[in-house]
């Protein structure tokens, strides 16, 4: 039974970030579609962004980091709450906040074999306070394909090979299972 109740709550918390988000945004649309009595396909859409936008404006012009801090000790508080919102934050924060930790995209050989690399990124250099692994190991995420999992690994650093490409680039590249392509920065602009 227990066994049952944690892979439940580990669903949960899988799916219940992206599931909320797309719930409230949806509510949302459809509130504010049924205000408007005039029809224009997207407007409703478009709101709902602007709405997000201006959230995000006033978060961070106007409220003060104070309350925000504040705001978060209170949701990390509640028990299940805090999981699911803990998981929210660090991943958004990962992605697009001002801490972002996939901004440095690796090739890794992690078996013998040097034809076969997997793509991840640099989260950390080193291992925490083990001195040995500090020096000589890089902390290294390898996102899965068309999911939000992937792994975790310490590899040697003479196994890592630096990426000069955006992140943003590579990442949807790994996503997107390697259909989309990665442009050539000199060819953009043309």
């Amino acid at each position: 039974m227990r066994s049952i109740i944690k892979y439940l709550l580990q669903g949960l918390l899988i799916v219940a970030p992206m599931g909320i988000t797309v719930y409230v945004i949806y509510e949302s649309f459809l509130v504010l579609d049924g205000l408007i009595t005039f029809e224009t396909p997207g407007l409703g859409i478009l709101v709902v962004l602007v709405g997000i936008t201006l959230i995000g404006f006033v978060a961070s012009h106007l409220i003060s980091e104070r309350l925000k801090f504040w705001m978060d000790r209170q949701i990390r508080k509640a028990p299940v709450i805090s999981l699911i919102y803990t998981a929210v934050t660090d991943v958004l924060n990962a992605l697009v906040g001002e801490k972002r930790s996939f901004k440095y995209p690796v090739l890794v050989q992690l078996d013998n074999d040097p034809a076969v690399k997997r793509i991840g990124f640099v989260t950390h250099r080193g291992f925490g306070k083990q001195a040995e692994l500090e020096e000589d190991y890089l902390t290294v995420y390898c996102p899965h394909s068309y999911a939000i999992s992937g792994n975790v690994f310490l590899v040697a650093k003479e196994r890592v090979e630096n990426l000069d490409l955006p992140a943003a680039d590579v990442m949807k590249y790994v996503i997107s299972g390697g259909v989309t392509r990665i442009q050539d920065e000199s060819k953009k602009d043309q």
